[in-house]
């Protein structure tokens, strides 16, 4: 993790504040903005200043939410155990959502640039729910 998104950690968790609480403090949803606190998405100027205003961080911190990212993260097998059960999702059911993505739409694959995320919480009487909605534009391979 970087130093500034853990100083964007620390300072969050010092407040008591959610992500559901600071994405509604600056507008915006409450994965984006934490993706954007760890460094995976750039924030708008209006928002970067929003978020440091809400947790009393610097100027330096805005600008550091407003750089273009790199997006690289460790290639090897995730062993945090969350993480990982979403790894295995995709290696177990990836190539099954791949067929059935591309016979419903064709040959192409899913934006993760024009996307969202939602994560839910259902109830259940057998143990409570995770709901992770994936929400991207449909891009198909052009021929030429």
């Amino acid at each position: 993790m970087s130093e500034f998104a853990a100083t964007i950690l620390a300072a969050k968790e010092a407040k008591g504040m959610t992500w559901d609480a600071l994405a509604e403090a600056i507008g915006m949803s409450p994965v984006w903005t934490c993706s954007a606190c760890m460094g995976m998405n750039s924030m708008p100027q209006d928002k970067a200043v929003a978020l440091c205003d809400v947790l009393g961080l610097d100027a330096d911190i805005a600008a550091e939410l407003q750089k273009y990212p790199t997006k690289t993260w460790d290639k090897s097998v995730p062993t945090d155990p969350l993480i990982y059960r979403l790894y295995e999702v995709v290696g177990v059911y990836g190539d099954t959502l791949k067929a059935v993505i591309q016979e419903k739409f064709g040959d192409g694959i899913m934006s993760a640039i024009d996307f969202t995320m939602h994560v839910d919480k259902e109830e259940n009487p057998k143990g409570d729910r995770v709901v992770l909605t994936l929400n991207g534009k449909f891009l198909p391979y052009k021929a030429w």
